[in-house]
């Protein structure tokens, strides 16, 4: 394939996912699969090992569960399949990705509280502790590893010995940073790591996955509380039948997510990439604020996948007319989620690089009409 015969994306996407992508990862789009073919299946079980070496775990302890679908659609498999009908899942909150976990445990019925620190603070890891050593009926912890309502960077670390002292599973969902900042899962305890394929492995969307314990995940048999979601189901038809999927899968995206995993092993690991993540990120926060334009988190709270700016005051600002404009310049950034001031995110991950952010920051100079 002549990748100069694929055509330049018309802008460049700073968002948390979907993300720009390499050409190579969209040419490997470019050839049709069939989902009964050991050609095929040896690739998905050839991506299942490769994802526990990215984790740094191995399979005689973890194992990997692919999902169709959105990253969400694998964090409800998990939620819908692990806790059983007499369990409690407890999720530390601050943004609406964790609040989202709370929203799916009660579409199924679970029984779940929320230990919310508002969206400018980490969870309490005193709060936490004080909370399973008075409510013994808690099964199941949860956590967002990187927040994207904000970029909060939340520390799974602590969080996983303060769950694993109450001798409870812990959840983590880990969509926007597994691949882009360094996690050891074993060193953590985590029983359940949740991502996808388009955040920072920098595939394309269709599938999400799971690398979980399998000493917990052989004991969910039957609780899941949906036939598509089941994640019991989906593990076992995999592990039986050489990678196989229960239901059709997205053969096109994991193609390119292969080719995704082999781009990640050529840029050096996650270690390299994390740091490429940070410098953007810290490139485009100084550059910011030279701009006027400041960050809603003091950065010693920030993650290096997206950054939250607080919008400009003027009365004349408007987002959708800044996002046109930036947009008309070949930049694309995202809507603010924070629910008590106006603000904007920009996102550093993908096929994303320092002259990429120099350029970027140029363009957000040209698009402050308000101060023309």
């Amino acid at each position: 394939m002549n990748f100069k015969d694929i055509p330049e994306n018309p802008y460049l996407l700073l968002t948390p996912g979907p993300l720009s992508t390499s050409k190579s990862v969209k040419a490997a789009m470019l050839k049709d699969w069939c989902t009964w073919d050991d050609d095929y299946n040896n690739i998905v079980q050839e991506i299942r090992a490769r994802l526990l070496e990215v984790a740094g775990v191995n399979e005689q302890k973890y194992t990997v569960v692919l999902m169709q679908g959105s990253g969400t659609f694998s964090i409800e498999s998990v939620v819908g399949s692990v806790v059983s009908q007499d369990g409690k899942l407890l999720v530390l909150t601050n943004g609406a990705y964790g609040e989202r976990i709370v929203t799916i445990a009660n579409y199924l019925g679970i029984n779940v509280e929320a230990l919310d620190a508002g969206e400018k603070a980490r969870p309490s890891l005193e709060a936490l502790d004080q909370k399973l050593a008075t409510d013994a009926i808690i099964t199941h912890v949860a956590v967002v590893h990187c927040e994207t309502t904000t970029g909060m960077l939340n520390p799974i670390n602590g969080i996983g010995k303060v769950v694993k002292k109450y001798g409870k599973e812990y959840i983590v969902d880990a969509m926007s940073s597994f691949g882009g900042i360094p996690i050891s899962m074993d060193e953590i305890q985590i029983d359940y790591l949740v991502s996808s394929a388009n955040k920072c492995l920098q595939g394309v969307p269709g599938f999400g996955f799971t690398i979980a314990k399998r000493a917990k995940l052989e004991k969910t048999k039957g609780i899941a509380r949906s036939l598509s979601l089941d994640l019991y189901g989906q593990w076992e038809t995999m592990e039986k039948n050489n990678g196989k999927w229960r239901f059709t899968s997205p053969t096109h995206t994991v193609r390119a997510f292969r080719q995704a995993l082999d781009e990640l092993e050529e840029e050096g690991g996650v270690d390299t990439r994390y740091l490429r993540y940070y410098e953007n990120q810290k490139l485009l926060v100084e550059g910011m604020d030279s701009l006027g334009l400041a960050a809603f988190l003091p950065r010693e709270l920030q993650s290096p996948i997206i950054t939250t700016f607080i919008s400009p005051e003027e009365d004349e600002y408007d987002f959708t007319r800044f996002y046109n404009e930036l947009k008309s310049r070949g930049f694309v950034i995202y809507p603010g989620k924070v629910t008590d001031m106006q603000c904007f995110r920009i996102g550093n991950i993908g096929e994303v690089y320092k002259d990429d952010v120099e350029a970027l920051l140029k363009a957000i100079e040209d698009s402050m009409y308000w101060k023309r």
